[in-house]
């Protein structure tokens, strides 16, 4: 979102360690390299300072290094919570899934205690706001549930921090979702919430839900933090169109891989993931667009698990090639407000949905300012949803409770999937690098209650080895070739309930 081509005085920028993200490390690069400012000033992990003073020297700059120490005490317990009974007020418990979040909710509010939840796809009015109920000292709400958006851009009241997992899913860096334990830098981020110099506690405390957690939790935060050894690049709409130049009819998602596939960088540089901007490129390509334009449109950040978000995109672009501005009506309708409060967990992440959505008209404005003219009425309609999805989360555990009496959640074993994970993945390294030896030694793994029921592509799924979009593509051809079976059984006369009973059959199985 920053400018780099209007003058500043100062400029700052926090988390500057974000430069080596696989997929958005390319925005700090550019930050750094292209503010306009007589003076930046630089906030984040001491492991960027050797890649940050490096590139600085390539431009003639001169850097001075601060160093500041942390104004109050954390401890690591020696001890684990083990149950939520043990819990006390100013805990925050640190979950990696949304799942985990809501079985954590309900449990706490089973035993007669109110709890703030956050995480990542809930708007920031909403954050803060439960934010706000949790730091209340006069509020009964005196447990954090949250994910580890709790670890950037929010003051937190915070005395201990619960880990109820260590085993993160993250993307790598050919886009593959993996689930590994978290890094020591994520570790430090999060421990580093309780207890801090601002809140009402004088010393923060650190630990996990499970006994066999702990000492690998403490392995994590002992680990040096490892330098950082590249910055992130992203092609601009410039290179993109002098390349276009001579390949005229080629898709932008093409030129893209071309583009990388024939980029050559220092050791000092990496060419960002650019699936996501490639995800967009395939979605608008058929709709008539110039290049620059559509460039801009690939960038816009969306959540491509959201349906509702990626068909909006798409109308977008779609009024944009038209010429036909997307006023303040139009996008009422098309979202059909006004909305109605959520009645279960689905209809939460539906107005979750709907709030990246005019996000995503926001973002667009700042670009398009003729196509996208209602700005400041669209933040206005943005402030009301903010206050309905408020009003969703302070009541979660009810939808939660609703959700799951109509079949709509299934929290059963959740804590045990997280730990079984741990055991199934964690304790060698090497494993991840056989996915067959570690997917055998899951499945060798004893079943607790209903753990037999769990399908082998969930398993897949929650191991990495298998994402959302090849299911549903394996699914497409499963479904596709069982048609064509079914249609050359029915020509030659053999009957489906035979088919039924031989699948059955001991051998088969």
């Amino acid at each position: 979102m920053c400018s780099v081509t209007t003058p500043y005085e100062v400029a700052v920028i926090d988390e500057i360690q974000m430069i080596k993200d696989p997929a958005r490390g390319w925005a700090w690069t550019r930050a750094l390299l292209g503010l306009c400012a007589e003076e930046i000033h630089l906030c984040g992990e001491s492991a960027a300072i050797d890649l940050v003073t490096e590139l600085m020297y390539t431009t003639g700059e001169d850097v001075e290094v601060r160093t500041y120490k942390r104004l109050t005490p954390i401890f690591v317990l020696d001890h684990a919570l083990e149950s939520l009974d043990n819990l006390r007020p100013g805990d925050c418990i640190v979950c990696f899934s949304k799942n985990d979040i809501y079985s954590v909710s309900r449990q706490i509010e089973i035993r007669g205690l109110e709890s703030a939840v956050i995480y990542g796809s809930l708007p920031p009015g909403t954050k803060l706001a439960q934010a706000r109920k949790f730091n209340d000292p006069g509020d009964p709400c005196k447990i954090l549930v949250a994910t580890d958006a709790v670890g950037m851009g929010l003051n937190l009241s915070i005395r201990r921090i619960i880990f109820y997992s260590l085993m993160k899913p993250s993307i790598n860096e050919k886009g593959e979702k993996e689930i590994e334990p978290i890094t020591t830098s994520q570790a430090l981020q999060i421990a580093g919430r309780a207890g801090r110099f601002s809140s009402k506690f004088k010393e923060g405390e650190v630990t996990t839900m499970n006994r066999e957690d702990l000492s690998l939790l403490k392995e994590i935060l002992n680990r040096p933090v490892d330098p950082i050894k590249a910055a992130g690049l992203h092609p601009t709409a410039e290179q993109i169109e002098m390349f276009a130049y001579h390949l005229p009819d080629t898709t932008l998602s093409n030129l893209i891989d071309i583009f990388v596939d024939f980029s050559q960088v220092d050791g000092q540089y990496f060419v960002c993931n650019m699936d996501d901007f490639k995800f967009s490129a395939e979605l608008i390509q058929h709709i008539p667009l110039s290049l620059r334009v559509r460039y801009v449109f690939c960038t816009a950040p969306i959540n491509k698990k959201q349906p509702f978000v990626c068909s909006s995109l798409l109308q977008f672009a779609r009024q944009y090639s038209r010429n036909e501005p997307l006023t303040f009506s139009w996008l009422r309708r098309y979202i059909k407000w006004p909305l109605l409060p959520p009645k279960n967990i689905k209809d939460l992440m539906d107005l979750e949905a709907v709030h990246d959505v005019l996000d995503l008209y926001l973002w667009l404005s700042y670009r398009f300012i003729d196509m996208f003219p209602d700005a400041s009425l669209v933040r206005d309609l943005q402030k009301q949803l903010d206050g309905i999805i408020q009003d969703g989360v302070h009541n979660i555990t009810k939808l939660i409770k609703i959700s799951e009496a109509h079949k709509l959640l299934n929290l059963q074993n959740s804590s045990a999937e997280s730990q079984s994970r741990l055991s199934g993945i964690v304790k060698s390294r090497t494993r991840r690098n056989h996915g067959t030896k570690a997917l055998g030694s899951k499945a060798a793994e004893p079943l607790g209650s209903g753990a037999g029921e769990k399908s082998l592509a969930s398993r897949l799924v929650q191991q990495g080895l298998l994402t959302a979009d090849m299911l549903k593509q394996l699914e497409r051809e499963w479904m596709t070739q069982q048609t064509e079976h079914g249609k050359g059984r029915t020509e030659s006369g053999t009957s489906l309930k035979g088919t039924r009973r031989k699948k059955k059959e001991p051998d088969s199985d």
